[in-house]
């Protein structure tokens, strides 16, 4: 029986100038990209920008809204900032509610510490499963962040390692979002 590949949006959680995100979104986009088995939709928080003070009506969230909705799973690409998440990420998560609900989420984390966005991962964990979320136990991680760009720039210096816990990550996720897609044709979630 062959399934339909999983949808899955990368979610990049920085908005601030100079920021790494995109190094480390555009290498877990290309890892996930060699899957057969999910299709990606990237949302970048800094090309999104959400109020605090979100009105129903808001434009951005209006068209973010479908694409978040059509998901059934999550990868977050999360820099750790101050032992948390950025505020951009932070409105986004916030910005929804149903569009959330019961998915699983993956977690690619990045700091400038030994910590690698272990921190930032944790709390997203918490954030996530308020909305009924199942929180990949492996993720990805690049601790002391600017060590894994080597001198031309490219990143991660050496893929092989990250690699292998990216594909064990998104095993992981594809399996947790077929066998809810399953459940939820079976019996809708009622939260």
């Amino acid at each position: 029986m062959t399934t339909a590949p999983v949808r899955v949006v990368l979610l990049v959680g920085s908005a601030r100038e100079g920021r790494l995100a995109p190094d480390v979104a555009d290498w877990f986009a290309g890892v996930a990209r060699r899957r057969g088995d999910l299709v990606l939709d990237v949302v970048d928080v800094a090309r999104h920008p959400l109020p605090s003070d979100l009105a129903a009506d808001d434009p951005v969230a209006a068209a973010l809204r479908p694409r978040l909705a059509a998901a059934e799973a999550y990868a977050v690409v999360v820099p750790e900032y101050n032992r948390s998440i950025p505020g951009p990420l932070k409105t986004l998560v916030d910005s929804f509610q149903t569009e959330w609900r019961a998915k699983p989420v993956g977690f690619v984390g990045y700091g400038l510490g030994a910590a690698g966005g272990v921190r930032a991962i944790e709390h997203l964990r918490q954030i996530f499963a308020e909305f009924h979320c199942v929180g990949m136990k492996d993720v990805v991680t690049f601790p002391r962040v600017l060590d894994h760009f080597d001198a031309e720039g490219r990143f991660p210096a050496e893929p092989e390692r990250s690699e292998a816990a990216a594909k064990l990550m998104l095993d992981q996720l594809t399996w947790w979002a077929e066998a809810l897609r399953a459940a939820k044709a079976a019996r809708p979630y009622g939260a």
